[in-house]
């Protein structure tokens, strides 16, 4: 159980599946028995990504963290000084480049950015006048990026190389007022699986941008899905319990598990 449990990632560097608890500033991990480790890796755990060379890249409160593949955590530089501002959610390009978006504390309209870590551990602004960024994966291909900033009510599609990074940003699914995408996958179809905050389901779109699935979820705030298990034909989808009072929604901030049948891709990696 998680306070605030996002960013699923299953990697089999790690042998399975790690996730976060946001808020507490927790990397938790699935073992083979069910039970589920901690590592406590700062005020903020917002995104965790596996290292080429072992280990994990983590978004911490204000900026990075690199775990080496003996566990040692080194923190870099924090990217800003604001502390009502902090990281949110991320993943790997096909070159190895981290990303990762923020938001506000208070949510504040265009408080927040897109940061992109490099594997010489350089860190460039790359967009700005976002307010909840969140889910953000690229297509099989690699040539196309999905990006939701959850305030949109809309989940975008940019072009990606790795000279020219995200272009062409148009919108991809127009959601109505009151659904809320947060964290998202493609599978090895082209299909986008999105989680809606607040409205107990992960969605499935078609490279077209049609809808075509619908997973319920026994918890309202789902926040983050992604495929794992041996074949990459599970879907493991995270919940939260922010703002909830203790008796409400008793299992918010359980991990779930959905047979969906198809399968995921292997997750990118950092390079740095």
């Amino acid at each position: 159980m998680a306070y605030h449990g996002e960013g699923p990632v299953w990697s089999h560097r790690w042998g399975g599946l790690r996730w976060v608890d946001m808020l507490a500033g927790d990397v938790l991990s699935l073992h083979d028995d069910g039970t589920i480790g901690r590592r406590h890796v700062g005020g903020v755990a917002a995104a965790v990504r596996p290292r080429t060379r072992g280990g994990a890249v983590i978004a911490v409160e204000r900026g990075f963290a690199l775990e080496d593949a003996d566990g040692s955590l080194t923190p870099l530089d924090p990217v800003w000084a604001d502390e009502s501002v902090r990281m949110n959610e991320g993943g790997c390009d096909p070159d190895g480049r981290f990303w990762c978006g923020s938001m506000a504390y208070d949510q504040r309209p265009g408080g927040a950015a897109v940061y992109r870590l490099d594997a010489d551990r350089t860190v460039h602004r790359v967009l700005d006048g976002v307010t909840i960024s969140n889910g953000l994966e690229w297509s099989p291909d690699g040539g196309l990026a999905y990006y939701d900033d959850t305030a949109t009510h809309r989940i975008d599609v940019f072009h990606y190389d790795a000279d020219g990074g995200l272009t062409g940003r148009r919108p991809f699914v127009q959601l109505c007022d009151d659904q809320n995408p947060d964290g998202l996958t493609v599978d090895a179809e082209g299909g986008v699986w999105v989680a809606l905050y607040g409205s107990g389901v992960v969605h499935r779109y078609t490279p077209a941008g049609r809808l075509d699935g619908v997973v319920e979820v026994a918890a309202a705030q789902v926040t983050a899905c992604t495929f794992g298990g041996a074949d990459l034909d599970q879907l493991f989808i995270t919940t939260s319990r922010e703002n909830l009072a203790p008796d409400e929604d008793p299992p918010a901030g359980s991990l779930f598990r959905a047979d969906v049948g198809v399968r995921g891709r292997p997750v990118r990696e950092f390079a740095g």
